[in-house]
């Protein structure tokens, strides 16, 4: 396979940043300011856990089934922009039913459609780095598309700081935005990626293959104990995001009730802009390093160096702002989580296209949202926990205190279990051609 060209990453990638906008608008500020016009204020954490983890749960089981499809998809346009369109179509008409919403069950009908619509292209989209990137880059391409996903977070949190109001009671404008944000993405990737026509059978965007029709083949089993590594690779994403998200999710209502500010909603947008600026300079370092620390073969130690560094400063960052209560101090503190997340990302992403069988990549990296929506949802468990704490004792908030040290704990665990991630030797290479077979 050919080395791919600076702007073929960026055209590849470029679909994440219109990702990233969304789910970061609608997670980390739409939905928390909405919500509050719907919901009891004792009560705040416990519905929009609850009202995210139901969507979660759906692109957790959505994500897999995308991408398996994918690899089998059949089209003159290839195999994964199809399904990626046909899914961010439909992104737009439940963004729709989100931005016009006049109630609470109306938010939820927008919300778990957005999940389902969206992971369908997100599931197949995934297939397309190691379709077209060789091994040797996966590491820097996986460091471009984290820079993709941080930029549409910095964005996010900027723009959509300071255009919701703590008040707000319509979101159609903010909305609309994300549209256009998500449209322009989405085009840039779809018309700027070429993938051959693809007969439904292993067809790697760059190849050279025959004109001739093959016969499909089934496709592949999974089988965990063939391939230890990569569950191993899952179960440490898993505990990493879950420790991450359970503080993203509900920032906005801790910056609401913890630290003294005018405008909660920008300064929640501050501070992950701030977090995501540590993230965005480690994200290209992370893949970079990691790939000088490997072998020539794309080893995976240099990536598991840095995933437990990374993991042990994500740690330090939970820890410190659990004594924040100035803004200053909140957006200081941040920056050291945002350094661990940022290296994290990269070299997690890295190490799952290098383990992934090439010929169910697709398959095989929608297994990567068990981690990342899974993780997702069950950080969105811990919502009723976290008003249980907060309420049990006025003005202590031990619900968000017990947010930060859950996080600290969760960070540690993922270098734990990174035990079992092996390097790709011969045995094991033989263990994963077996998967495809």
């Amino acid at each position: 396979m050919q080395r791919t060209s600076f702007r073929q990453l960026i055209n590849l990638n470029a679909y994440w940043l219109g990702l990233s906008f969304m789910w970061n608008s609608l997670h980390v500020i739409i939905l928390p300011a909405v919500l509050l016009n719907y919901v009891p204020e004792s009560q705040k954490n416990s519905y929009l856990g609850m009202l995210t983890f139901f969507g979660l749960v759906l692109a957790m089981l959505i994500q897999p089934v995308a991408g398996a499809l994918s690899d089998r998809w059949a089209s003159r346009w290839g195999r994964r922009r199809p399904l990626m369109l046909v899914g961010t179509a439909f992104d737009f008409v439940f963004l729709a039913v989100l931005g016009w919403a006049g109630g609470l069950v109306w938010l939820a009908l927008g919300y778990i459609g957005l999940q389902l619509s969206s992971n369908i292209a997100h599931g197949a989209g995934q297939g397309l780095l190691p379709d077209c990137v060789p091994p040797e880059q996966l590491g820097s391409a996986s460091g471009v598309k984290n820079l993709m996903d941080m930029a549409g977070l910095v964005a996010a949190s900027l723009l959509m700081g300071r255009l919701v109001p703590p008040d707000i009671l319509s979101a159609m404008r903010p909305i609309a935005v994300v549209m256009v944000v998500l449209a322009v993405a989405a085009l840039v990737t779809l018309l700027g990626v070429r993938e051959r026509p693809s007969t439904g059978i292993n067809a790697a965007s760059f190849e050279t293959a025959s004109s001739m029709p093959q016969p499909a083949r089934p496709i592949p089993a999974v089988r965990p104990r063939a391939s230890s590594s990569y569950w191993w690779l899952i179960a440490s994403r898993f505990a990493f995001l879950l420790g991450i998200y359970d503080i993203q999710v509900f920032a906005q209502y801790y910056v609401r009730d913890v630290i003294p500010t005018p405008n909660p909603v920008k300064l929640t947008g501050d501070l992950l802009a701030v977090l995501t600026l540590g993230l965005i300079a480690f994200a290209l370092l992370g893949g970079w390093l990691g790939d000088r620390l490997g072998d020539r073969r794309g080893g995976l130690g240099g990536h598991k160096k840095i995933l437990a560094l990374a993991g042990v400063l994500s740690a330090a960052g939970c820890l410190l702002m659990m004594m924040v209560r100035t803004p200053a101090g909140l957006l200081g503190l941040g920056s050291v989580l945002g350094v661990g997340i940022g290296l994290f990302l990269t070299s997690n992403w890295a190490l799952a296209t290098r383990l992934a069988p090439g010929e169910a990549a697709g398959k095989f990296l929608g297994f990567t949202n068990l981690a990342t929506a899974g993780s997702g949802a069950v950080a969105r468990l811990t919502g009723p926990l976290i008003d249980l704490g907060n309420n049990a004792a006025a003005g202590q908030y031990w619900g968000y205190m017990g947010m930060f040290l859950f996080g600290a704990l969760c960070t540690l665990a993922s270098v734990w279990l990174l035990r079992g991630v092996k390097e790709v030797k011969d045995l094991e290479l033989s263990a994963i051609e077996e998967l495809v077979r």
